[in-house]
C-alpha cells in the first residue's frame, strides 16, 4: 500500500500502481469525468500513469492551467494525426500547448497547406476525436527511437532524439500516430468536443533563420462548443481592440522597415502619453525614496561577461560593436542591471546608506527573431521602468513589500483590478541553468513566499520559471475581455552583487554583500501601452489621454471663437484641439468619437454670444451648455481627483 496526500492534508491509502484516474474514481464518478491530468510530488503527469510510492497528489480539471495544458497538448497530437492521414509523407517538428491552444510545425514536402485547407483538417480531427482513441505512453531506448523515426523519414524528430539522453525518451501513440513526447496527455481524445484551427504561418525550424521554414498551424479546442463560441467572440472583440490598429488611428506610434523591424517610433501624441505615464511613476517613486539615474545605451562586452548575461543571452543580443581599438567590443545595452551595479560600486557604502533605490527609464535592445515581432508587445528596442534596490539581507522582505505596494498602485490607477501573481522558482531537478549558491537561492525564495503571505496575496508557484540569477514574483493582468498579460515583475538577486563584488561596511565594521532587488511595475513602456490600449480600447483615463477635448465649430464663421475657447482651456491645463474642417457637425462628432476623445464641445452662434460651450461626453452624449471657465475648471478638477487618488 502507498499513502496519497491530498492538497487539504488528508491522506488515503491505495494499492501500489494506482493511477490518477482510479484515485479520482474512488472519490466520485463525476470527478473522474471532469479531471484531465494530475500532479505527483509536483510533477504533472497523465491520469493513466501508475503511482508506485507515497506521494503528494493533486487533480487538475479544465479550470486549472495544467488541465488545459494536457488538453491542448493532446489536441496538438490530434492535429498531427489528422495531417498524417491527409498529407502522406508529411514530416513533423514540434507541437506544444501554448497559453491559448496549441500549434504544430510541419514540413508538408511538395504540398502546401493554406488557410482554406483548415476546415477539412478540422473535420478530420473531429472524426478522429470521436473514436475516443487512447493515448499510450511508452519508454523507448535512444537507439530504438532513432531507428523507429528514421525509418519513417522523420529527420526533424531524429535531430531532437540525437540530443536526448538514453533512458529518458518516451513516445505517445494514439490510433496510427506515434510522436516523440514527454507528455502529459489526456487518457484519450474523448473530451475534445469543439475544434477550431485558427491560422497558418511560417516558422523557422528551431527558431533559427538559417534553417528551413516550416508550416505552423495554430488551433484551439474545448470540451464544449459553447466555450469555443465564447472564445471566437472574444477574438472578434480583440481584433477591434488591436493596439496596432488603434495606435495608428490615434497617431500614437509607427514602425518603418527603413528604420528597422521591431524598432517603434513614438509620434507626438504617443510621446506625450508616455511622458505622462513616466511622470506618474516618478511621483510614486519619489514617495518611496527612489533616485533616478541615466546610463549609456551601450556597454563593454566585459560588463556582460561579469554579470553572466553574455553566457546566457549572448546569442539573443545584437552582434557586438567592434571599435578601432584592437580587441575592444561593445554591445547595445540588453538590460540595465549591470550598469546599476557599477553605479552602486562607484561609492563606498555603509549599512546606514542602505537601502539604496535607483531607478531609470532605460532603453534596451534585444534581437528578437523577425517572425516573433508583434506591434509593441514584441520589439527589438524597448524602455523598461527599471529600478534596482540594494539592501541588507534583513531589509529584503520589507523592500519587497514596498515594491508590491507600488505595483498595486499602478494597476489600480489603470483599472487593472483583475490580476494574478506567480512565484517563479528554480527547476527542482535541472539546476545547471542558474547561477549562485543553493543557500542564497533558498533565502531569496523564502523572502518572496513570506512577503506574499504577509500581503495575503494568493500566488501560484511555478518551478523552472525563475530568472537565471534569482527567483521572482510576476503579475499577470486580465484585461477587459479576459486575456492574461504578464506586466509587473519583482526579482530577488543574491548573485549579481557576488559577481560584481559589491560591498557595504556593516555595523560590525566588517564588509558584507548587499542583496539586489530588480523591479519594473510597467514591465516595459511599449508592452504596457499596448496592453493599456487593448484594455481600454483606446479610451484612456482622462488624465492620460493625449487629447482631452475636441472643439467643433458648426461652421467656418465660428472657427475664431473655437480657437479662443482652446486658449481659455489652456489656462486650466486642458489639452484641446479644434476641428475646423469644412464638414457637417454630425460628421465631426462621429470622427472625433472614433478618435476616442473624452469631451466634445459644440460651438455656434448661441455659444459664441454667451461665452459658452455645448458639452458632449464620450459614451454619454449631450451634457448641456456651460461657461468656458466652468467647463475648464470641472475638467481640471476631474483630472486632479484622478491623479491625487493615487
Amino acid at each position: 500500500m502507498i499513502k496519497i496526500t491530498f492538497p487539504d492534508g488528508s491522506v488515503r491509502e491505495y494499492n501500489e500502481g494506482v493511477t490518477g484516474l482510479q484515485i479520482a474514481e474512488s472519490i466520485s464518478s463525476r470527478l473522474a469525468q471532469d479531471v484531465l491530468a494530475c500532479a505527483v510530488n509536483g510533477e504533472t503527469i497523465d491520469l493513466s500513469r501508475p503511482i508506485n510510492e507515497d506521494a503528494n497528489f493533486v487533480l487538475y480539471k479544465w479550470e486549472d492551467e495544467q488541465g488545459k495544458h494536457a488538453f491542448w497538448h493532446t489536441s496538438a497530437h490530434l492535429l498531427a494525426e489528422a495531417l498524417q492521414e491527409l498529407y502522406p509523407g508529411i514530416q513533423f517538428g514540434i507541437g506544444p500547448a501554448i497559453e491559448n491552444g496549441f500549434y504544430y510545425d510541419v514540413d508538408p514536402g511538395e504540398a502546401t497547406i493554406k488557410d482554406s485547407d483548415l476546415p477539412a483538417i478540422e473535420a478530420k480531427m473531429a472524426e478522429l476525436a470521436a473514436k475516443k482513441e487512447e493515448l499510450v505512453r511508452q519508454s523507448i531506448a535512444k537507439e530504438d527511437a532513432l531507428k523507429k523515426f528514421g525509418e519513417r523519414g522523420e529527420t526533424y524528430k531524429c535531430e531532437l532524439i540525437s540530443e536526448l539522453e538514453d533512458g529518458h525518451i518516451t513516445t505517445y501513440t494514439q490510433g496510427a500516430f506515434t510522436d516523440l513526447c514527454r507528455g502529459p496527455h489526456l487518457v484519450s481524445t474523448a473530451p475534445i468536443k469543439a475544434i477550431k484551427l485558427l491560422s497558418v504561418a511560417g516558422a523557422y525550424w528551431r527558431g533559427q533563420e538559417d534553417r528551413k521554414q516550416l508550416t505552423r498551424i495554430y488551433g484551439i479546442t474545448f470540451p464544449k462548443k459553447k466555450m469555443l463560441d465564447e472564445y471566437l467572440a472574444m477574438l472578434e472583440e480583440a481584433k477591434k481592440r488591436d493596439h496596432r490598429k488603434i495606435g495608428k488611428e490615434m497617431d500614437l506610434f509607427m514602425f518603418s522597415d527603413t528604420v528597422g523591424k521591431g524598432l517603434p517610433m513614438w509620434l507626438p501624441k504617443g510621446t506625450a502619453l508616455r511622458i505622462r505615464l513616466q511622470d506618474f511613476l516618478r511621483r510614486i517613486q519619489a514617495r518611496y525614496d527612489y533616485q533616478e539615474v541615466m546610463c549609456p545605451p551601450i556597454g563593454n562586452k566585459l560588463l556582460y561577461i561579469t554579470s553572466g548575461h553574455y553566457a546566457k543571452y549572448g546569442k539573443d543580443s545584437f552582434q557586438p560593436i567592434h571599435t578601432p581599438e584592437e580587441g575592444e567590443e561593445y554591445f547595445l545595452k540588453p538590460m540595465n542591471c549591470p550598469h546599476h551595479c557599477m553605479i552602486y560600486k562607484n561609492t563606498p557604502r555603509s549599512y546606514k546608506d542602505l537601502p539604496l533605490r535607483i531607478a531609470e527609464f532605460g532603453t534596451v535592445c534585444r534581437y528578437e527573431q523577425s517572425g516573433e515581432l508583434h506591434g509593441l508587445t514584441r520589439v527589438r528596442s524597448f524602455t523598461q521602468d527599471d529600478a534596482h534596490i540594494f539592501c541588507r539581507p534583513d531589509q529584503v522582505k520589507d523592500e519587497f513589500l514596498r515594491v508590491m505596494d507600488i505595483i498595486s498602485i499602478v494597476f489600480k490607477s489603470m483599472n487593472f483590478e483583475n490580476f494574478e501573481a506567480q512565484i517563479s522558482l528554480r527547476d527542482k531537478v535541472n539546476r545547471e541553468k542558474y547561477i549562485g549558491s543553493d543557500e542564497n537561492w533558498e533565502k531569496a525564495e523564502r523572502a518572496i513566499v513570506e512577503a506574499c503571505e504577509e500581503k495575503g496575496l494568493k500566488a501560484k508557484v511555478e518551478y523552472g520559471e525563475a530568472a537565471f540569477y534569482g527567483p521572482k514574483l510576476d503579475f499577470m493582468v486580465k484585461d477587459a475581455i479576459g486575456r492574461r498579460w504578464q506586466l509587473g515583475t519583482i526579482q530577488v538577486d543574491y548573485n549579481l552583487p557576488e559577481r560584481f563584488q559589491l560591498e557595504y561596511m556593516g555595523s560590525d565594521n566588517q564588509k558584507h554583500r548587499p542583496v539586489m532587488i530588480h523591479r519594473a511595475p510597467f514591465g516595459s513602456m511599449e508592452r504596457f501601452v499596448a496592453v493599456l490600449i487593448e484594455h481600454t480600447a483606446g479610451k484612456f483615463p482622462l488624465w492620460l489621454t493625449p487629447e482631452q477635448v475636441a472643439i467643433l465649430p458648426i461652421s467656418e464663421k465660428f472657427n475664431e471663437y473655437a480657437e479662443s475657447v482652446k486658449a481659455e482651456l489652456r489656462k486650466f491645463d486642458v489639452r484641446a484641439i479644434v476641428d475646423d474642417r469644412n464638414e457637417k457637425i454630425g460628421r465631426k462628432i462621429r470622427d472625433n468619437e472614433m478618435k476616442r476623445i473624452p469631451y466634445m464641445l459644440i460651438v455656434g452662434e448661441k455659444e459664441a454670444g454667451n461665452g459658452e460651450v455645448a458639452v458632449r461626453k464620450q459614451g454619454e452624449g449631450d451634457k448641456g451648455t456651460v461657461k468656458i471657465a466652468e467647463f475648464g475648471k470641472n475638467v481640471s478638477e476631474e483630472v486632479s481627483n484622478m491623479i491625487n487618488k493615487w
